[in-house]
């Protein structure tokens, strides 16, 4: 259910279980979060996308319902996506729901198709979201939209999700993995070493 490719630097995850709208067992995301801390020295960049039509749709329900909603993995996965020191790209394939937006906010840089759509229901849900994920996405956004978001309830559409800048570009979906590759280009041709100095020169939002 989670694809990893490795090519010339380049670490391309996808999760694959596209009949379920690739909702995330806690299997998955634990397998995520080791991609994640694997990169670390071994890549130059990691590309997270999804197969199918949505990109995430969050927890699996049966899962959820048996406390994965609240389970720290979800905070272990976007904290390793957020440590690693290659760029992270995510290549979001369709919409973005629930704890998933987590890997996606932890990323360095966020492209999506023209269909996508954001929303992360806790409020109506009666949970909080993870712990990171206020900070991370109010650092993007600023914190009236992060509360559209998380409090309001609300679901923002690609073309309002990049003039928010929550997401950096709309991409239609037959290129979309290949400018995430196009994005990763420069980066790959370097050592990890270097991609890293350079990444730690940025100020981040990832480190709240």
């Amino acid at each position: 259910m989670i694809d990893l490719t490795k090519d010339a630097g380049v670490w391309t995850v996808t999760l694959n279980r596209p009949d379920k709208a690739n909702s995330l067992t806690k299997a998955m995301l634990e397998e995520l979060a080791q991609i994640a801390s694997d990169a670390a020295g071994n890549a130059q960049v990691l590309v997270l996308t999804g197969a199918g039509k949505v990109f995430s749709a969050g927890a699996d329900l049966d899962e959820a319902r048996a406390g994965l909603a609240t389970d720290d993995v979800w905070e272990r996965l976007s904290g390793a996506i957020a440590r690693a020191p290659c760029l992270t790209i995510a290549a979001l394939n369709g919409t973005l729901a629930g704890g998933a937006m987590g890997m996606a906010l932890a990323c360095d840089i966020r492209i999506a198709v023209p269909t996508a759509k954001f929303f992360y229901p806790v409020m109506k849900l009666g949970f909080l979201p993870q712990p990171s994920d206020p900070a991370r996405m109010s650092a993007l956004i600023g914190p009236a939209r992060t509360k559209m978001i998380l409090m309001a309830g609300q679901k923002i559409v690609a073309e309002e999700a990049f003039s928010w800048g929550l997401i950096d570009r709309v991409v239609e979906g037959e290129v979309l993995i290949d400018t995430a590759l196009e994005l990763a280009d420069h980066a790959r041709a370097q050592s990890p070493d270097h991609v890293a100095v350079m990444k730690a020169m940025i100020p981040s939002s990832h480190h709240c």
